[in-house]
């Protein structure tokens, strides 16, 4: 698949409401940050998003508001084993990755023992 970089996006266009894998690239236009935000977030997935901006309180804001399992500042999305890789809405189940994620797949029992002659 040849990398591809997909401009005008619309509504009702399959580019806009479904992920998109392979070297596609998907630009939009939009007038400002509350904007960006609501397209983010007009989504049925939500596993990674990304937030490139110079000021770095505004970023932490905006990701703060993006409805994801991961976003990340200035920096692709991408998997880490110290990072725990979790997603949100229709975008997989529950999380992996990290001392966090490896509790997914574990069972936890709690065993109680009280003496006979003890008080409850």
């Amino acid at each position: 698949m040849e990398p591809t970089i997909l401009t005008d996006i619309k509504p009702g266009m399959v580019a806009y409401s479904e992920e998109v894998f392979g070297p596609v690239l998907c630009i939009y236009k939009v007038q400002d940050e509350k904007q960006a935000v609501e397209l983010a977030n007009d989504s049925k997935f939500g596993l990674g998003a990304t937030v490139i901006c110079k000021d770095e309180e505004r970023a932490v804001n905006v990701a703060r508001q993006i409805e994801s399992g991961m976003v990340f500042i200035n920096h692709i999305t991408s998997s880490m084993p110290e990072l725990i890789f979790e997603g949100t809405k229709n975008s997989g189940y529950g999380r992996e990755l990290s001392e966090e994620g490896i509790k997914e797949f574990v069972n936890h029992k709690l065993i109680r023992i009280t003496k006979p002659d003890a008080p409850y």
